[in-house]
């Protein structure tokens, strides 16, 4: 164990390790075994306590999780140690019964079984000699949002992280070099002008830094004296420490990196390849699919999305062709907004739209607030149309011309709510279960709900024009898409060039979105697969909860026993809410 281990940790795993000795008391050698569930809750919790000191997550004043005073550790013995740790846990879960398990701990069993692997698997590849992609990397991420940092306690925090930034980079450095060497990289055509992202954070004048842009604007509860003491650590730290880290970073990834990324497209062309590729679709999907069963579902799902398309088309009364119609979306200016101010506003207008008819669709809400704030400008030129959080989501004001506002009620439904904002904040408030639980995150079920919510603003009368239903059918053409392409890329061995051509005839994504969203599914294989395989799962229960309900079923209960399921594998879902509708029946 590192140093970093608390006193609470130690003792939970020594307790859950400990090995009866000859010396033990008869008290203890007659004592009970302890039962399944007891025996699985030592083990998740113990587990749950050395992710908290692994990963530096602390409570803050008012009991949430946030990041402590370092950065974790990257290097190649800790990523061995972890994965050491990680095989034993598994091994003593396999010892528990699964069919002695309570309905809640079963449960438990699945997403804790499930994260493992999934984190093992990572390991035996070595993904962290690979830690970036097209859309995120090691580096991004560092400097919180706006209003992310409350206290004086937070500021601290957020102190030590930067001054151990240098350490965290040359971690991650030495093992992107490892990756150069045996070809484990992310590819080299998704990798061109993402420095522009590092360069202003190489900035050595502090005040010009992005990082202190938190200490600008400090909350008005820290008093004036500390503030300006805090502000003065900060120009000495963004000077001395993270300016010279992000100016090496920047060198390294000009110099080396990005000259030695391999010019391959698929995942097929790295180390193992085809078997790295169906590890990612397990991690993503949390289904037992192949690359051709997932190809083909992807084929049969645009073709049923073009032909509802091509309907709502008729509905406008365009006359032309299918491409012709798409060009008249792209270049219209009245699809466009004017300013960023523009497209924030629009977002937000939908968003206090959806809450009039949220309660209608969603029995249990949740008590946290979110807000809209745009992509950081450092980051935007790369990054993708939004993306939600616990307390805000992101919307992308740059290059308007590329973000048409028809799309926007579908992306701020599942960006925000009822897709991803108010999910975390409903998994946050769970007062019930294992903490591990409120804070794991399995894509197929996030982004399936995410995509399912697009189509509940139907129900919710989101969409008011047909242009706007298009532009739902749009993102919907585009995650069934994602499954074609994904496969295609990683599988099929086509070219950016095939992909790009075939998400462009397909969907009314501008071509800005359509290239960076290519990137993004070329270094990041399998990701993309997960919002369409969960948004079928849950369309699919739905069904099954109609059929057999009939009159008795109502969307708001089977909404909230989803939600009320926390993050979970896709097969755990299915098997779980077909429980919830045998139950239902009763």
């Amino acid at each position: 164990m590192t140093a970093h281990h608390s006193p609470f940790a130690i003792a939970l795993c020594c307790a859950l390790l400990a090995v009866p000795t000859g010396g033990a008391t008869a008290a203890q050698t007659e004592a009970p075994p302890a039962s399944a569930d007891a025996q699985l809750r030592a083990l998740y919790e113990a587990d749950w306590a050395w992710r908290m000191e692994e990963f530096a997550q602390v409570r803050d004043e008012d009991g949430e999780l946030v990041r402590g005073d370092r950065l974790p550790a990257a290097d190649p013995e800790t990523q061995q140690r972890r994965l050491v740790h990680r095989r034993d846990m598994l091994a003593r879960l396999d010892a528990i019964p699964v069919e002695a398990l309570s309905d809640a701990e079963r449960i438990n069993a699945s997403v804790f079984r499930t994260n493992l692997e999934i984190a093992i698997a990572d390991a035996e590849y070595r993904e962290w000699e690979m830690p970036l992609n097209s859309d995120s990397a090691f580096w991004t991420g560092l400097n919180p949002r706006p209003g992310q940092l409350t206290t004086a306690a937070d500021y601290r925090r957020f102190l030590g992280r930067l001054r151990d930034l240098p350490r965290y980079f040359a971690e991650n450095i030495a093992n992107m070099r490892a990756g150069l060497a045996r070809g484990f990289t992310v590819p080299q055509v998704t990798l061109a002008g993402r420095d522009a992202a590092i360069a202003p954070y190489a900035e050595t004048d502090p005040e010009a830094n992005p990082f202190f842009a938190r200490f600008a604007e400090m909350p008005v509860t820290i008093p004036a004296d500390q503030q300006e003491a805090f502000r003065a650590e900060a120009r000495t730290v963004i000077r001395d420490a993270v300016a010279p880290a992000f100016a090496d970073l920047l060198r390294f990834y000009r110099e080396d990196y990005y000259p030695g990324a391999r010019t391959e497209t698929g995942a097929s062309s790295l180390p193992d390849g085809p078997a790295y590729y169906a590890a990612q679709i397990r991690e993503y999907t949390t289904l037992d699919l192949s690359a051709e069963e997932i190809h083909q579902i992807g084929l049969d799902e645009v073709a049923r999305i073009r032909a509802e398309m091509d309907a709502t088309i008729a509905e406008t009364g365009f006359e032309g062709s299918f491409e012709e119609f798409l060009t008249f979306l792209r270049t219209d200016p009245q699809f466009y907004a004017q300013t960023p101010e523009e497209l924030m506003m629009f977002s937000a207008y939908v968003a206090v739209r959806a809450n009039a008819t949220l309660g209608d669709v969603i029995g249990l809400l949740p008590r946290r607030r979110f807000t809209i704030l745009p992509v950081p400008d450092e980051i935007a030129p790369f990054y993708t149309a939004g993306r939600g959080g616990l307390e805000s989501c992101l919307m992308n004001t740059y290059n308007l011309p590329s973000r048409p506002l028809y799309n926007l009620p579908a992306l701020t439904l599942h960006e925000c709510a009822p897709g991803h904002s108010m999910q975390a904040a409903l998994a946050e408030e769970r007062e019930s279960g294992p903490e591990f639980r409120r804070y794991t995150y399995f894509s197929g079920y996030g982004e399936g709900w995410g995509l399912y919510t697009e189509y509940l603003g139907i129900e919710m009368g989101i969409y008011r024009t047909p242009y706007e239903n298009f532009g739902r059918l749009t993102y919907e053409m585009w995650r069934a898409a994602r499954l074609v392409i994904d496969t295609g890329l990683h599988h099929y061995g086509w070219s950016r060039q095939q992909a790009i051509d075939y998400l462009a005839s397909n969907t009314a994504l501008s071509d800005h979105e359509v290239g960076t969203e290519i990137d993004r599914y070329i270094s990041w294989p399998g990701q993309a697969l997960a919002y369409k395989l969960g948004e079928l799962t849950i369309r699919r229960l739905r069904g099954e909860a109609e059929e057999a309900l009939g009159e008795d079923f109502d969307r708001r209960t089977f909404h909230d026993a989803i939600l009320a399921l926390g993050s979970v594998p896709l097969s755990t879902l299915e098997s779980e809410m077909r429980r919830w509708i045998a139950a239902q029946q009763g």
